[in-house]
């Protein structure tokens, strides 16, 4: 089942690297709370074995993905948008909040979660100085972690992705997801959507038209039109 391999890997992620620059780690699924909610989501939305196709991000902020253990998924989308009642803070995180207009403008969570997978080029969230940060903002940063990205990107592929294109969230994601691929092999294509945090920060005018252009790419995608 698609979500006994996602529950599996996560599972056994650990923190194998000492970062330069005073970057730290941190596993969200070595959380009981958080790991009983990413149980829920995923043994709702993927217990079956079909393919999905991925859209990978950076890696988890520490407001989604970081604290739900679920991909661009704040606490307050978790409950609202995927039945997944929690106790946590209800703090809502701007690209998530794209994440879910997206995913109704698609046709809701049902649909979307059978159909795609969102994932995270470095699947735990990196933090320096109490904030965000992304693997690609310091080349030693990535090239510590490029072992453990390979590793564990072709694992996560192994769940179950569709080889005929990738979706990055992000264009500067887009160019290491490239080189990632080149190594391995797998994706065909890769489909670059601006990042959602970006959007809704910069582009918030144009909103409306990211989402209807993107929902259409997804569907082209999925063969919905």
């Amino acid at each position: 089942m698609f979500a006994e391999k996602v529950l599996n890997f996560y599972k056994g992620l650990e923190i194998t690297n000492t970062l330069p620059n005073h970057v730290s780690v941190m596993n969200p699924y070595d959380s009981d709370i958080t790991f009983s909610l990413v149980e829920k989501f995923f043994k709702k939305y993927y217990e079956d074995e079909n393919k999905r196709t991925f859209i990978v991000g950076i890696n988890p902020g520490r407001f989604g993905g970081g604290v739900t253990g679920v991909a661009f998924t704040d606490p307050v989308n978790l409950e609202l948008k995927c039945g997944i009642k929690n106790d946590l803070d209800k703090k809502q995180e701007l690209s998530s909040q794209f994440v879910y207009k997206l995913i109704d403008e698609f046709g809701g969570v049902e649909i979307f979660y059978s159909k795609f997978f969102i994932s995270a080029l470095y699947p735990l969230a990196l933090i320096k100085d109490g904030k965000n940060y992304n693997y690609y903002d310091s080349q030693k940063i990535y090239k510590a972690l490029k072992p453990q990205i390979l590793k564990t990107f072709q694992q996560q592929i192994d769940f179950g992705a569709n080889d005929n294109c990738v979706i990055s969230f992000g264009k500067k994601n887009a160019i290491y997801l490239k080189e990632i691929n080149d190594e391995i092999k797998f994706f065909k294509e890769i489909i670059i959507f601006d990042h959602p945090r970006f959007i809704m920060q910069y582009r918030l005018k144009k909103l409306d038209e990211y989402l209807t252009g993107y929902s259409k790419i997804l569907k082209e995608n999925c063969g919905l039109l």
